[in-house]
């Protein structure tokens, strides 16, 4: 188990073989710090994910583990990714899913940027 009690680190996830170049991505941005990439199967019109390039689970392992520049180097990159995206004027959504009841499906920390379109509701009012 990682420090946050989650399953250790999975080399072989797609992520860490995007960051390795054994698969291709639309790249929209990378730095030292981040990759960012259209996803496969937009949800939205403007759906792009924001990934660290360090070994990270969730974002509970990234806040826990990671260093403070690249705490600073991944935020101020999903940041300026969704500037460059122009999703700031009519805003967007940011979302990173943690675990399995979180809907997490890749286990490498990221975030997604949803925009383009109005989104709605992030989940379902709580009843009574």
């Amino acid at each position: 188990m990682s420090v946050t009690g989650l399953p250790p680190y999975d080399d072989a996830n797609i992520f860490a073989r995007i960051l390795r170049g054994e698969i291709p991505c639309k790249k929209v941005h990378e730095d030292e710090h981040a990759l960012a990439f259209h996803d496969i199967n937009p949800q939205t019109p403007v759906h792009v994910l924001v990934i660290p390039k360090g070994r990270y689970v969730s974002i509970a392992d990234f806040g826990a583990t990671a260093s403070e520049a690249e705490i600073a180097g991944f935020w101020r990159a999903v940041s300026k990714v969704a500037k460059e995206l122009g999703l700031e004027a009519a805003g967007y959504r940011a979302l990173t899913n943690m675990g399995s009841d979180g809907g997490q499906e890749v286990p490498h920390f990221h975030v997604h940027l949803f925009g383009g379109r109005r989104i709605g509701r992030m989940v379902p009012k709580a009843e009574g």
